[in-house]
């Protein structure tokens, strides 16, 4: 009989870039030629967003908000050695990395190499440095897990499921950011993270796929990006009830086999960039706040009826990550313990971080 420990956590970019450079997003969002003139004038925002601004320009709302998630990911660390997994399977999205036009699978399983090197700080992204001064080239040797992920898509596929698989990654050859971030993140104080690891990708870009070609703030940045197109949108993302099926059945085949595994969704909730509710500025508190209690109270029937509109232009498109998750708990029957909700408006996203301890 297997056992499944759940960890919902967040890749929020920000937090792999240099202190001072935290809240650069929001700053080039300010600066964008689409920004909401709602937030011209700093005197005018809501409350707590002038709290977060403070007297410094959010300097010190940086290092707290830093601090915060920095010790999440500790705990959740912690969580993680105690259990002693065989492998860490992690919901997380691939954002115009590995997946381009040549195809764009709506799930893909990585059965990875038993020992494989990555070099996430020689993206463009980080040209400016990272959040512990490690070179470009800084190797980060991670471990895969090809086997089990060979065991989870036979499974799958016996079970007449449409699941593509891959053993290498395409364009780059590391992982996508949701996958690399996090495992920087669980290993941030740099002791090594020695748990074998498979990536299950989900498309959570659907539509947007050639219009924001991974970045978040396209629309806002772009002249005219707000403006509707006359072009037939790229195809959806799966819808929320399809993770939440392909979430449980996993959890069924895992606790039918000898395996001990993290079930492990990587994603903050609102995007501020993506957030149609919001303009595009700030992440959509009152859509997170709804979707948070009805996860709390383990009402999985409630975000099984989301809508892909709905959760789009709240700018949760990357929630469906937490769909998986969501799916088999369900499945085991658990609710979450929700160790910490870090609502913000300066750092671009909301984030939860929650667990399903082992019973």
């Amino acid at each position: 009989m297997g056992q499944i420990l759940g960890i919902g956590t967040t890749h929020a970019p920000p937090l792999a870039m240099p202190p001072a450079r935290m809240l650069a997003m929001f700053r080039q969002a300010l600066a964008a030629p689409n920004a909401d003139p709602r937030y011209d004038d700093p005197a005018k925002w809501p409350e707590a967003m002038r709290a977060e601004w403070g007297n410094d320009e959010g300097v010190a709302a940086a290092a707290a908000h830093r601090q915060r998630l920095i010790e999440n990911f500790r705990h959740q660390r912690r969580l993680i050695d105690d259990f002693k997994p065989d492998f860490i399977l992690i919901f997380g999205d691939d954002q115009y990395e590995n997946f381009q036009e040549d195809i764009v699978p709506p799930f893909c399983i990585f059965g990875l190499d038993d020992e494989f090197d990555s070099q996430p700080w020689s993206r463009k992204s980080y040209a400016n440095g990272n959040a512990w001064n490690e070179p470009a080239d800084w190797v980060f040797k991670l471990r895969g897990q090809r086997d089990a992920a060979k065991y989870l898509t036979t499974a799958l596929i016996n079970q007449d499921v449409i699941m593509p698989y891959a053993y290498k990654t395409l364009h780059q050859s590391m992982l996508a950011t949701a996958f690399s971030n996090t495992l920087a993140y669980l290993d941030f104080d740099r002791v090594g993270f020695p748990h074998p690891i498979v990536p299950f990708h989900v498309n959570c870009v659907g539509s947007d796929l050639l219009v924001a070609r991974g970045h978040h703030r396209a629309r806002l940045l772009t002249v005219g990006g707000n403006e509707p197109s006359t072009e037939r949108p790229d195809p959806p993302s799966p819808s929320a009830a399809l993770c939440m099926d392909i979430g449980a059945r996993l959890a069924r085949i895992v606790m039918d086999s000898p395996y001990r595994v993290v079930f492990m969704a990587t994603s903050s909730w609102s995007h501020a960039g993506l957030s149609v509710n919001t303009g595009r500025m700030v992440p959509d508190h009152e859509s997170d706040r709804t979707l948070l209690e009805a996860f709390r109270n383990g009402d999985y029937k409630h975000w099984r009826s989301c809508v892909r509109a709905d959760l789009e232009n709240a700018g949760q498109h990357e929630l469906l990550n937490w769909m998986l998750l969501a799916g088999a708990m369900d499945a085991c029957g658990r609710k979450p313990v929700i160790d910490d909700y870090v609502e913000t408006y300066l750092f671009q996203a909301n984030k939860i971080f929650a667990s399903y301890p082992v019973r």
